[in-house]
C-alpha cells in the first residue's frame, strides 16, 4: 500500500517541481526584462535632482537647462516610432540590447561632459533608448507569461519604473550628477549581460518558422516536463494565420478589424497623460508652494512613500481583481485628486479656512499619486501588450508609445502656461478628463484577466477568430 501511494507521489512531485523551475526561468526572465523599466525610471527621475549641481558646475542658463531636462522626451518619441519595427525585425531580446546600448551611450556622454552640447546629446540618446524600451519590455513578459500570471508580472514594468525614478531622487539628495549618471548606466549592463542566458520571446520566433527554436523557447518557460504541444499549437495555428495576411502598415491600423484594438490603446495612452500625471510628477514640488507650502520636500518625500506600495499592490490585485474594475478605481481616484487640488487653489484665490488650501493640496496629490500608481500608471501598457495580433503589433505598439509620449511633452510644455490661465480651472479640467476615462474604460476596454493573447486578439479583431472558436468578439 505505502508503495502504491509512493508510486503516485512520484508523478505529482515531480510535476510540482517541473512547474517551480518554469516559473523560475518565467521570473528571471522577467527580473531581467525590468531591468530597463528600472533604466526608464532613473531616466526620468536623474533632472530634478542633478539641477543645481550641473547648472553651476557648468553654467548653465536656466533656459539651457530646460532643454536638457525636455530633450529626453523628444528622443523618447523617435524611439517610439521605431520601437515597433525594431522589436519586431530583431527580436524582443535585442532591441533591448540596442536600448542598452543608447542609454549607455548617453550616460557616458553625460559622466564625461564638458558643456551643454555633451550634456543634449546624452539626454536625447537615452531618450531613444527609453522610448524603444518603454514599448518593448511591457510586450516581451506579455508574451512569455502564461495567462494566470501575465497581468501580475507585466505590472512588475511600472512598480520598476517606480523604484527608479524614487531611488534618483533620494541618491540626488546627496550624490554628484556625475555619480547619479554612473548609478544610470549599472542596470543597462546588468540587462546587456541577462540577455545573453534570457530566452527569446516564444510569439515572436513562431513568426520566423524556425519551429525547433521556438518550441526550445517555449520549453525552456514552462518547464523541461511540461506538456507544452496544446499552447505550441495554439500559438502556431494563430501565427500562421496571421501570415496569410498582407504585410501590415501603419494606415492598416484604421482598418474596421483592428478599430476596436486600436481605438482601446491609443485611448487609454490619451487619458493617461492628458488626465495630468506629468503635471503633478515634474511640477509637484512647485504645487507645494504655490498652495502654500514653505518648501516642496515634504511632499515630495509623501508622494515617494505612497507611489512605491501603491504600485505593488496594483501589480498583486491585477491577475485577482481584473484589468477593468482596477483601471475604474484608479481613474475614479485620480478624479478626485485633481477636484481636491483644484479646490485648494480656489481655497488660496478666495481666501477660505486658514490653511485649508495646504491640506487639500498635500491631500490632492497623495489621493491622485496613489490612485494613478494602484492602475493608471501600468495597466494601459499591460492592456497594449495584450490586445495586438503579432503581424500588427510592430506598427500598432509605435503609434501607442508615441501618443503617449507626444501627449507627456504635451502636458509637461503647457501646464505652467494653464496655471497662468488659471490653476484651480487647469486641474478641474484634469479631473473631467480623469472622470471621462472611467466612462471609457466601462464602454470600450475589454477584461483580459485568465485569457491567452491569441483569444484576446481573436475576440477584439472579427476576421481572426474562427467560426467554430466558441470566442465572440467582446462588446
Amino acid at each position: 500500500m505505502e508503495r502504491d501511494e509512493e508510486k503516485t507521489n512520484k508523478p505529482l512531485l515531480a510535476a510540482e517541481n517541473h512547474r517551480a523551475s518554469s516559473i523560475w526561468v518565467v521570473v528571471a526572465s522577467t527580473a531581467i526584462a525590468v531591468c530597463g523599466s528600472f533604466v526608464f525610471g532613473i531616466s526620468v527621475g536623474y533632472s530634478s535632482p542633478s539641477q543645481e549641481g550641473i547648472m553651476r558646475d557648468l553654467h548653465l542658463s536656466l533656459a539651457e537647462y530646460s532643454v536638457f531636462g525636455s530633450i529626453l522626451t523628444i528622443g523618447a518619441m523617435l524611439g517610439a516610432i521605431l520601437s515597433g519595427t525594431i522589436a519586431d525585425r530583431v527580436g524582443r531580446r535585442f532591441a533591448m540590447a540596442i536600448s542598452d546600448v543608447f542609454c549607455i551611450i548617453g550616460y557616458l556622454f553625460i559622466i564625461f561632459s564638458k558643456n551643454v552640447l555633451w550634456l543634449d546629446l546624452g539626454r536625447l540618446s537615452i531618450g531613444c533608448g527609453i522610448g524603444l524600451l518603454s514599448y518593448v519590455v511591457p510586450v516581451y513578459i506579455s508574451e512569455i507569461t502564461p495567462k494566470n500570471l501575465r497581468g501580475r508580472f507585466a505590472a512588475g514594468n511600472q512598480l520598476l519604473i517606480c523604484c527608479g525614478a524614487s531611488l534618483a531622487y533620494a541618491l540626488g539628495t546627496f550624490m554628484t550628477w556625475r555619480t547619479l549618471a554612473i548609478v544610470g548606466v549599472t542596470p543597462c549592463i546588468l540587462q546587456l549581460i541577462g540577455l545573453l542566458v534570457i530566452p527569446e520571446s516564444p510569439r515572436w520566433l513562431a513568426r520566423t518558422r524556425d519551429q525547433v527554436v521556438f518550441e526550445k523557447a517555449l520549453q525552456k518557460l514552462r518547464g523541461k516536463g511540461t506538456d507544452i504541444s496544446e499552447e505550441a499549437a495554439e500559438i502556431k495555428d494563430f501565427t500562421e494565420k496571421l501570415q496569410l495576411l498582407p504585410r501590415s502598415k501603419m494606415l492598416d491600423l484604421f482598418q474596421k478589424d483592428y478599430m476596436h484594438a486600436v481605438t482601446v490603446g491609443v485611448g487609454l495612452m490619451v487619458f493617461q497623460q492628458f488626465g495630468g500625471v506629468n503635471a503633478i510628477c515634474f511640477y509637484s514640488s512647485e504645487i507645494f508652494v504655490s498652495a502654500g507650502f514653505s518648501s516642496g520636500n515634504t511632499g515630495m518625500l509623501a508622494m515617494v512613500v505612497v507611489q512605491i506600495p501603491m504600485t505593488a499592490l496594483g501589480t498583486l490585485l491585477l491577475d485577482k481583481a481584473g484589468r477593468r474594475p482596477l483601471l475604474m478605481a484608479s481613474a475614479a481616484g485620480t478624479c478626485l485628486g485633481c477636484l481636491l487640488v483644484g479646490l485648494s487653489f480656489l481655497s488660496k484665490e478666495y481666501h477660505w479656512a486658514k490653511d485649508l488650501n495646504v491640506v487639500l493640496a498635500l491631500a490632492g496629490i497623495l489621493v491622485f499619486t496613489g490612485s494613478f500608481s494602484l492602475g493608471m500608471g501600468g495597466i494601459p501598457w499591460v492592456i497594449m501588450s495584450e490586445i495586438f495580433p503579432i503581424h500588427m503589433k510592430g506598427s500598432a505598439g509605435s503609434l501607442v508609445t508615441l501618443v503617449n509620449w507626444l501627449g507627456s511633452w504635451i502636458i509637461s510644455y503647457a501646464f505652467n502656461f494653464l496655471l497662468l490661465w488659471s490653476s484651480y480651472g487647469t486641474f478641474f479640467m484634469f479631473a473631467s478628463i480623469c472622470g471621462l476615462t472611467v466612462v471609457f474604460v466601462e464602454r470600450l476596454v475589454p477584461e483580459t484577466k485568465g485569457r491567452t493573447l491569441e483569444e484576446i486578439q481573436a475576440s477584439m479583431n472579427s476576421s481572426l477568430a474562427p467560426a467554430s472558436s466558441g470566442i465572440s468578439p467582446i462588446a
